[in-house]
């Protein structure tokens, strides 16, 4: 009912985006196994009977694991931690989609204020190919100037096809981001980009707030946790992995006293002392050490450029608006006053029409890198970008360390 704003185009990405509803799955996932690590093993029951000759023998054994006892409160940390690890790794992909969302935004915005503006110049160039077919049928112009404006409305016509089609574009982009479909489709987007912010960000701490705020640092940083907690527990248990004790009776013929005890069982470390397996959790455990000091270079690294071209950005829009644009203006209307004083002529007049058109497509432009030079500024200070979450532990040897298994 009325323009899509950025804001509600971010609303609505978060609520019907599919791909984001996949990754929230993981929550109730990560949840599940949560919950999972705080449950014991089921005992076990056993039944036997047996004869020999006129005496039967009946043997029941109730088995229970005394080592998933000893181990729940390691094993339940252990799942909390790998929940804040999925808790923060689903963070990031929503924010990470609401920033995409605003993106695509802003390419729709910029693309139909292009289109619109496109449409005008096409008009105007139409125009002035009309009048110039005119005047050299009278005789006041050459060939040369005729084809000088004929082939500026082709190319007037050119780029409208071309606005056209990146209007189209950006808009299914954002049309997909947002995931609508059908009658949701039929939303009416701003004639214009927001105009520029009057103060811009400053540098100071960027690259701070990038260490304390980006998601994929805390990430890693978790992972790291939940491997080294994963390493203190396979040390501890690196001698012995089974531990079961079973009560059992045992009924013989009548008149025979009921018998009953207990027994216990325990693996032996003889042949395997878990050298091989503390080797792997402590190189995987490395491997997440790492993979944090790489993700908190980059996350530097990356605050820095993102503020240069947010920055740079703002300085060539605002530019634009003070300084280009409006001289271009001024220019114009001068050059409209010398040509009613017949100063200058229709040439003239439609040559300067044409660098006031490169102008007005510069400041559209220059509007829309700062707006998406502004995303990416909040990408770098509290997402990060796609590189640095391919630095995590992805392999399978990490997700069955993370997992516990030891």
């Amino acid at each position: 009912k009325q323009p899509l704003s950025a804001d509600n185009a971010v609303r609505l990405a978060l609520l019907n985006n599919p791909e984001l509803r996949v990754y929230l799955s993981d929550l109730g996932i990560a949840d599940a196994e949560r919950v999972q690590a705080g449950r014991l093993s089921n005992p076990g029951f056993s039944y036997s009977r047996s004869e020999q000759g006129s005496e039967i023998e009946i043997e029941r054994r109730f088995v229970f694991s005394i080592f998933d006892l000893l181990t729940m409160p390691a094993r339940m940390e252990i799942a909390e931690d790998e929940m804040e690890a999925v808790r923060l790794r689903t963070s990031r992909r929503v924010m990470s989609l609401a920033l995409e969302a605003r993106m695509d935004w802003v390419d729709a915005v910029a693309a139909e204020e292009s289109l619109r503006y496109w449409r005008q110049v096409n008009e105007a160039a139409k125009a002035s190919a009309e009048l110039a077919k005119r005047m050299s049928a009278t005789g006041n112009w050459g060939v040369r100037e005729q084809a000088r404006e004929q082939a500026f409305y082709a190319d007037a016509t050119a780029r409208l096809a071309l606005a056209q089609q990146k209007s189209v574009e950006t808009r299914e982009r954002l049309i997909r981001q947002l995931g609508l479909w059908g009658a949701q489709t039929a939303f009416t987007l701003p004639e214009r980009l927001p105009d520029l912010p009057a103060q811009v960000r400053t540098q100071s701490d960027v690259e701070q707030q990038a260490l304390r705020e980006r998601l994929d640092v805390q990430q890693a940083r978790q992972q790291a946790v939940v491997l080294s907690k994963t390493l203190d527990l396979s040390t501890a248990t690196r001698f012995g992995n089974v531990l079961d004790v079973a009560a059992h009776n045992t009924n013989y013929n009548e008149g025979v006293p009921v018998k009953r005890g207990y027994e216990i069982e325990i693996v032996l470390p003889i042949f395997d002392l878990g050298e091989a397996r503390m080797a792997r959790h402590e190189a995987v455990y490395m491997q997440a050490v790492e993979s944090l000091r790489g993700t908190a270079i980059l996350a530097r690294s990356e605050a820095r450029e993102a503020y240069l071209r947010y920055r740079t950005a703002f300085d060539l829009a605002r530019h634009y608006r003070h300084e280009i644009v409006p001289l271009r203006q001024r220019i114009a209307e001068e050059n409209v006053l010398r040509y009613n004083g017949m100063l200058i002529g229709v040439f003239e007049l439609l040559a300067d029409a044409r660098v006031q058109i490169q102008a007005v497509i510069g400041a559209i432009e220059a509007q829309r890198n700062f707006w998406q030079a502004e995303a990416d500024l909040r990408m770098a200070l509290s997402v990060g970008s796609p590189q640095s979450s391919s630095m995590m532990m992805t392999t399978p040897a990490a997700a069955e360390a993370t997992a516990g298994g030891h």
